[in-house]
């Protein structure tokens, strides 16, 4: 962990980026291992060796750093899932179920690996966008939503016969599941242990089972939907 530096206030639109940039670098080194709702913002101005003060002369607050992690998490998974459904398009089944069934194992298992934006998801609506600024609000829906338009776009190209409206409902779907499970799935050690002795393992890999199982859920729905229409 680095000591606080000597601050000297960044006047060209290169320094101030320089200076985001470190601070938002700290932002990601916190959360090894971590979960953001254990992270200060007394966390944040240590690892990125700074005062509390001079890291709000970059961020309305810590909320909104993390915001931004959530942007970059977000659009880098959109990557990694764009690029699993272009190299398997051609293998599609040819019923709803089955492309349902796919579509979910990819989604669940490409969320389950990055834990850090589905941690993020988990802290979206109530914490993180609870203490910004209406501009950072502003910044952070209107690029959220890009986000949501692009997942909809991705979801009828990995599984052909849902419509681009299922899409989007699965999509809407899935952000709001990942933020009530991931937390349920990865309690603190004491209900973690509370949950064995009842028989009930959580961990990663449920999370991964039981987000599989509610999106096949969806897509089935709605893939039944669109055949209907």
């Amino acid at each position: 962990m680095s000591e606080p530096l000597p601050f000297q206030r960044a006047r060209r639109p290169e320094h101030v980026e320089l200076r985001r940039a470190a601070i938002f670098a700290a932002a990601r080194r916190t959360l090894s291992g971590r979960s953001v709702r254990e992270v200060t913002l007394r966390d944040l101005a240590e690892h990125a060796g700074v005062a509390k003060s001079n890291v709000l002369r970059y961020f309305d607050s810590r909320e909104a750093v993390f915001l931004e992690l959530l942007v970059e998490e977000w659009e880098s998974w959109l990557d990694q899932l764009a690029a699993r459904v272009q190299a398997e398009h051609d293998a599609a089944p040819a019923n709803v179920e089955s492309q349902a069934r796919r579509l979910a194992s990819l989604l669940a298992e490409t969320l389950s690996s990055r834990p850090v934006l589905c941690d993020l998801f988990a802290a979206m609506s109530i914490e993180l966008e609870t203490n910004v600024s209406l501009e950072t609000a502003r910044s952070f829906k209107r690029r959220a939503y890009s986000l949501n338009d692009r997942l909809a776009e991705l979801i009828p190209r990995a599984a052909p016969l849902l419509t681009e409206t299922a899409g989007a409902a699965i999509g809407r779907a899935l952000i709001v599941t990942v933020a009530g499970l991931w937390p349920f799935a990865n309690p603190n050690d004491i209900i973690a242990a509370a949950a064995l002795e009842s028989g009930n393992q959580l961990g990663t890999d449920r999370f991964e089972k039981d987000l599989g199982d509610i999106t096949t859920a969806l897509a089935i729905g709605f893939g039944a939907q669109c055949g209907d229409d």
